[in-house]
């Protein structure tokens, strides 16, 4: 009797372990939320892959815990993001929902997912209003602000000593930001700003007006029309006397396309392909092994973002429920980034430096980007100091 009593406790004992273990490994959900349909796909589908790669560098796990990804495709609509949000929360109970493409989508879902006490890590979108008055404990953003680029680009024309410039930008919200941070740091006279249309394929009558105009060089965000402007510009035997300087147009999603007709062309950005650390290396050659491409830098921010969280989960030793701990472990950022570290300003935007890069073909004889130059350093975005963070 005694020894059936005994064996029946040690049974128990062992069963409470085994559930134990398997509540232990019970898998963290994380909400995965972007585009991944429509002309902004590319750009979602490149977010995630670069996010899924450092998952399955990692085992499975973020910070030695399984993790279970939740993938949901916003379609570029901030009503359909609120309600995948709302799921996502209330239904799935995830603790941290992240990627984010378009900062019509960010600023839709930031304020919900904030008021849940949900975090949110950011893997592209950055508006200056996030960076500023509307800075949140619950939001991170491993990528960038919005403005920064262009800052970056307006610094860089100075320093190559171009005196008239010509701007062109899509006409909406992102385009007017973007002339506005390349004239917050370019020195020179600004003689035109042109704003064709956001879906515009044909930009003949703006090429016309840029050769009028006989700038130095041409600063241009063409986001969605940047192939058929690149080309054009190249075509119209622009490229080889009058200096295109880009944003958001030359990249591992457009150059494929783009070819040679892009050799020459300027590009600003905090990360390119031959960035030259040992994080950022192995990032390349691993993403160009699995995917067959060269990754953009919409794959290194999605790759960042899980090195931020496969270091934030694992200073919690997995336990994202201690809200305080967690936030806490995400400001401290991560010692392994492609941009060599990732820090965090008080308003959890990161400091970044900003490379100047022309397209070239790289030791494959491929069309990619090169370092050219590093017009800012260490830089704090303009918005930091309007957040009430510290």
């Amino acid at each position: 009797m005694f020894n059936a009593r005994k064996t029946i406790a040690v049974l128990a004992l062992a069963g409470t372990f085994l559930a134990g273990a398997a509540a232990a490994q019970e898998p963290l959900k994380i909400g995965y939320l972007t585009t991944f349909s429509g002309p902004i796909g590319p750009l979602g589908q490149d977010m995630y892959d670069g996010f899924m790669l450092g998952v399955e560098q990692a085992g499975g796990k973020l910070g030695g815990v399984p993790v279970e990804i939740l993938k949901n495709d916003d379609q570029f609509k901030p009503e359909v993001a609120t309600q995948l949000a709302q799921k996502l929360i209330e239904k799935d109970k995830v603790s941290i929902i992240t990627g984010v493409a378009g900062s019509n989508v960010m600023m839709a879902v930031q304020r919900p997912i904030a008021e849940k006490q949900v975090f949110l890590v950011g893997a592209n979108a950055g508006p200056s209003e996030l960076a500023g008055t509307g800075c949140s404990p619950y939001r991170f953003i491993s990528s960038w602000q919005n403005d920064s680029w262009a800052e970056a680009a307006g610094k860089y024309a100075t320093d190559k000593g171009y005196k008239r410039m010509l701007l062109v930008a899509s006409n909406y919200q992102a385009g007017k930001d973007a002339i506005n941070g390349f004239k917050r740091f370019y020195k020179g006279t600004i003689v035109d700003e042109i704003y064709p249309g956001v879906t515009q394929p044909d930009f003949s009558a703006e090429l016309t007006q840029i050769a009028a105009a006989k700038p130095d060089a041409v600063f241009a965000f063409v986001p969605s029309g940047g192939v058929n402007f690149i080309r054009q510009y190249q075509q119209a035997g622009l490229l080889k006397t009058l200096p295109l300087l880009t944003v958001g147009m030359a990249d591992g999603l457009t150059l494929p396309a783009l070819k040679d007709s892009a050799i020459g062309l300027q590009s600003v950005h905090f990360w390119g392909p031959d960035v030259d650390n040992p994080v950022s290396k192995q990032f390349v050659e691993a993403f160009e092994k699995k995917y067959g491409r060269i990754p953009s830098n919409f794959a290194a921010q999605g790759y960042d973002s899980a090195l931020l969280l496969d270091a934030a989960i694992g200073r919690v030793k997995g336990n994202v429920a201690d809200k305080k701990a967690f936030m806490a472990a995400l400001k401290q950022g991560s010692t392994k980034s492609v941009r060599g570290q990732l820090r965090f300003d008080n308003n959890n935007f990161p400091i970044n430096d900003w490379y100047a890069f022309e397209v070239a073909k790289d030791a494959r004889g491929r069309v990619s980007l090169k370092t050219v130059a590093t017009p800012l350093k260490d830089y704090q975005d303009s918005y930091h100091q309007q957040c009430a963070m510290h």
